[in-house]
């Protein structure tokens, strides 16, 4: 019976590991699809600035930029962010993160990065807040 006992024991911890992994790829992959349909969104916005502005050139209209395609440009902003929070999230699935200088993936317990050799910050560092205290009824006595 001890047999038996060890080989459910094998295979409950080989199933477990299994499982997480599974989710692991499931989540990754979904994340990449996500990340990826941003990305189409940019380019859609980028092809919209790109007609827009010939079309004013062609109408020899000058325009000021910023200005004109305020909106767009922080609609790119915004869709950026969210595919860089996307990335960490990936990384973080795969224990890694990137190095601070050359961006390159890296085992996160990495003290060095391996491509650039620049030293990386300690993953585990606290950081401590000091909170302020005004106290408004102390100078008034």
């Amino acid at each position: 019976m001890e047999i038996f006992d060890k080989i459910g024991k094998k295979a409950t911890e080989a199933y477990k590991i299994t499982t997480d992994k599974t989710g692991k790829i499931a989540k990754e992959t979904k994340l990449k699809i996500k990340m990826n349909n941003l990305k189409s969104d940019i380019s859609d916005i980028y092809e919209e600035i790109g007609k827009r502005a010939y079309e004013k050139h062609n109408l020899k209209e000058n325009v000021e930029l910023e200005k004109y395609f305020e909106q767009e440009f922080t609609e790119i902003d915004v869709l950026s962010e969210q595919i860089d929070s996307i990335l960490k999230e990936i990384l973080e699935l795969k224990d890694k993160k990137q190095c601070e200088k050359c961006f390159t993936n890296i085992d996160k317990e990495c003290k060095f990065c391996p491509n650039c050799g620049a030293k990386q910050e300690e993953a585990n560092k606290v950081v401590h807040e000091v909170e302020v205290v005004n106290n408004d009824n102390e100078s008034e006595n």
